[in-house]
């Protein structure tokens, strides 16, 4: 049985360092930080008409949320305070992110930002935004000549 070796490339070293790295960056990676780029989880669907998105945020007061549009991107922010449980409380387990988030969302096409429309009830907010009038499709009729 023959073995055969092989110089190490540096490409292989590089691609060694870089899974490396990304095995060390996943290890110090917190669950429950609201930073994260998942954060808050989205629906999103859309019509001719417009657009809905909803938002669970669940331990949120509609005061902590703030909504900001253009013509086509939409930005949800706010932050979370941690639970205040006084100076010489050790925890057992803590789970839930607090701290300030931001999240932008691209929208597939202009919306009417004077008609965007927001609510907040039992955790989960709710964006309905209106399509622009210019941005709606138009049904071209086709003469024969």
């Amino acid at each position: 049985m023959y073995r055969t070796t092989r110089r190490p490339s540096i490409w292989r070293e590089m691609d060694q360092v870089q899974r490396e790295m990304n095995r060390l960056f996943a290890a110090t990676d917190r669950p429950g930080i609201l930073n994260s780029p998942g954060f808050p989880a989205i629906n999103i669907w859309a019509n001719e008409e417009g657009q809905f998105i909803s938002a669970e945020m669940p331990g949120f007061n509609a005061e902590d949320i703030n909504i900001d549009a253009t013509a086509d991107t939409l930005t949800i922010s706010g932050s979370r305070k941690m639970d205040e449980s006084g100076d010489e409380t050790r925890y057992h387990r803590n789970e839930r992110g607090y701290g300030e988030f931001k999240r932008t969302i691209q929208l597939p096409f202009m919306i009417d930002i004077n008609s965007v429309k927001a609510s907040f009830k039992n955790g989960v907010l709710a964006i309905h935004l209106q399509r622009a009038e210019a941005d709606k499709p138009k049904k071209i009729a086709v003469k024969s000549a």
